[in-house]
């Protein structure tokens, strides 16, 4: 387990940044319908299986371009699409909590830009709130949304204290993740057994107390 001077030490490396916090895409990204994006990708999908010498007349392989293209646009990169953006619920906070919340342990199901393979993981989140309480269940919305897309784990740490900010109304929020890449563990290196963590630490969590308690609370 990491210590907390070792995570207080967690630094975004630079060169794995693009020019902003957004996933890079095209000016025309939504220019067709998932429809469409279905039957492309699957007509693309089932060249790469043909080229790869796979027996596409073979039961168990004749719907895998289809099925591919459904999962790639219903499901595992679905957070592309801003119409599936989570609109969160807030309530005011008639008991006047003016301490952090903390949700640990919230599943990241996610994929590497570079290679098209997952990263999976756990993310922890804490806020402050500022008058208003998101339903719970939206702190694991925006994870999800952000994570269907082709990612770096960087870029999904910001993108997610990003987004919570926004649906907060507050900076004071927090984010941590730790995650396997399935790069470095099925490809490359085959290291099994590594984790990446990455911090955004924000508002009053860039204060070493307030910092250091939610360090302690996910443990």
């Amino acid at each position: 387990m990491l210590n907390n001077n070792t995570l207080d030490n967690l630094t975004i490396e630079q060169e794995h940044y693009s020019s902003s916090f957004d996933t890079p895409l095209r000016a025309d990204a939504f220019a067709m319908d998932d429809d469409t994006k279905i039957e492309l990708i699957a007509k693309h999908f089932k060249s790469i299986m043909q080229v790869l010498g796979l027996d596409l007349d073979d039961d168990s392989l004749k719907d895998t371009p289809t099925r591919v293209a459904k999962m790639y646009v219903k499901e595992i990169f679905s957070g592309l699409n801003p119409a599936n953006k989570p609109v969160p619920t807030l309530f005011k906070n008639p008991f006047q909590y003016k301490q952090m919340l903390v949700e640990r342990n919230i599943a990241v199901f996610s994929n590497c830009e570079h290679h098209f393979v997952p990263i999976v993981g756990k993310a922890h989140i804490a806020y402050i709130s500022n008058g208003e309480v998101i339903g719970l269940s939206k702190l694991n919305r925006i994870v999800q949304y952000c994570s269907q897309r082709p990612q770096v784990q960087e870029r999904l740490t910001m993108q997610i204290a990003n987004m919570l900010k926004e649906a907060l109304g507050t900076d004071d929020v927090a984010v941590i993740i730790d995650a396997h890449h399935h790069c470095v563990s099925s490809r490359g290196i085959r290291d099994a057994n590594s984790s990446t963590l990455t911090a955004e630490y924000c508002g009053q969590f860039l204060i070493a107390e307030t910092k250091n308690e939610f360090l302690k609370y996910i443990g």
